[in-house]
């Protein structure tokens, strides 16, 4: 069997154990030593064995990572966001959906803060769907916004995703962060279009919006926001003035969290506890991970696999168009049955060297990705914001009503996904900007 064969054999390998549900990293790494001592010989096996997960593990820029999940738990278990709905329901209660337009723009504030789509959706889920469904919103509409609310945690700054990315494609941080920015805040104003215009066309999905919120009350709603306002300063403000980089910001923003909470009574032992072990058990799953995949990379290296395949996919002299909208199409089918960290690290060793060969920005590719990993998030059958939203809020909705609930949302997605890839300097005018 020649290099190559051995080389699609292991990635056939590879998807056939991730779909009977072995543990990604633990697959990753698996198939990758067996593969490269099939290719090239026991002892460098071995050697890769100790010296890839030294490598990638001793990249200082990772050290944000554990950092930054530290800051989206204890703001979560402290509840420092919770003002940022009650504001956003203040000012908005009065136009058609404006709880789940609330649930929204919590959600942004939200991942301002965390970087994590599955905590923006648990946060809202337990804040905002009770309070909808007290006013007999639609519960589809209801659990359904939340869920695709949480999406936005990866694309607005902090994201996890898009640090995992810049470490492998060796793109900078802090131009993923601002092309983030724009990806983020379009995607709020895009998911506010959707409730707004559903509710419009069918009232019957939300009340009348008849409730008058005195200024007095929305003024002071805006004092609870302060918690996250000052944690963004903190983090973007020294950012982007250059007073600390993207890896430092990460020890700056849970310093600041931490401090935050004690301010406001809120930190006890419990929430920090509780904080600091989460945090630990999801790095080092991260970080198997994305060791496995490193040896993934140095498994198709070897073997000539990637070469193969990404000079195959150039030979069809298709156009940088056509090319990108097939590797859309290849995250939006794997979304539906990995996960999107997983998911990423696996393909990233074959892909960006397709994206390499087209006129598009690796910037934008990473901003792109981050968003076709969230929807990933909320397709069946994983959709695992989905399922987030419907362990914390119980009995009161269906898995099936929530997946209901998100089919007008992933319409949008996609025709943001259009938008995008017609118009790249949307996502690149800010990085840009710092060039």
């Amino acid at each position: 069997m020649s290099d190559v064969a051995i080389g699609f054999t292991g990635i056939a390998v590879l998807f056939l154990l991730i779909l009977l549900r072995i543990p990604i990293g633990f697959v990753l790494i698996a198939v990758s030593f067996v593969g490269i001592w099939a290719v090239v010989g026991l002892d460098v096996a071995l050697s890769s064995l100790g010296i890839i997960p030294y490598n990638f593990a001793a990249n200082w820029t990772l050290s944000s990572v554990p950092l930054f999940l530290f800051l989206g738990f204890i703001c979560y278990h402290t509840e420092l966001t919770q003002g940022m709905f009650r504001a956003a329901r203040a000012w908005l209660s009065g136009i058609p959906g404006g709880l789940a337009i609330a649930s929204v723009v919590g959600s942004a504030g939200f991942a301002a803060v965390s970087g994590s789509s599955i905590a923006c959706s648990a946060a809202m889920g337990r804040i905002a769907v009770p309070e909808m469904m007290r006013y007999r919103y639609d519960p589809s509409l209801a659990t359904g916004t939340v869920a695709v609310a949480g999406t936005i945690g990866a694309l607005i700054p902090p994201s996890i995703i898009m640090i995992l990315y810049g470490v492998i494609a060796q793109s900078s941080i802090a131009k993923l962060f601002l092309g983030g920015i724009a990806a983020g805040v379009i995607t709020t104003l895009a998911y506010i279009l959707v409730i707004y215009l559903r509710v419009k066309f069918d009232p019957a999905l939300a009340p009348d919006a008849n409730e008058c919120v005195p200024m007095e009350e929305k003024i002071s709603s805006l004092k609870e926001t302060w918690p996250v306002v000052l944690i963004m300063i903190g983090i973007f403000g020294g950012l982007f003035a250059g007073v600390f980089t993207p890896t430092e910001s990460g020890a700056i923003g849970s310093t600041l969290a931490c401090l935050v909470a004690v301010a406001k009574r809120r930190m006890c032992w419990q929430a920090f506890r509780k904080a600091a072990l989460e945090t630990l058990v999801t790095t080092s799953a991260l970080l198997i991970i994305a060791v496995g995949a490193s040896m993934l990379t140095r498994f198709l290296v070897f073997s000539g696999a990637s070469d193969y395949l990404s000079d195959l996919i150039l030979s069809f002299d298709a156009s940088d168009v056509v090319i990108i909208l097939g590797v859309v199409a290849l995250y939006l089918v794997l979304g539906m049955v990995l996960e999107p960290i997983g998911c990423m690290l696996l393909t990233l060793p074959i892909i960006l060297p397709v994206i390499e060969s087209t006129e598009f920005s690796l910037i934008w590719f990473g901003v792109v990705l981050t968003k076709l990993l969230e929807i990933g998030m909320i397709t069946p059958p994983v959709g695992m914001n989905v399922f987030v939203v419907k362990s914390v809020v119980g009995n009161l909705v269906t898995t099936s009503q929530v997946f209901r609930g998100i089919l007008w949302f992933l319409a949008m997605d996609l025709i943001l996904i259009g938008i995008f890839i017609a118009y790249p300097e949307i996502i690149l005018y800010l990085p840009n900007l710092g060039s």
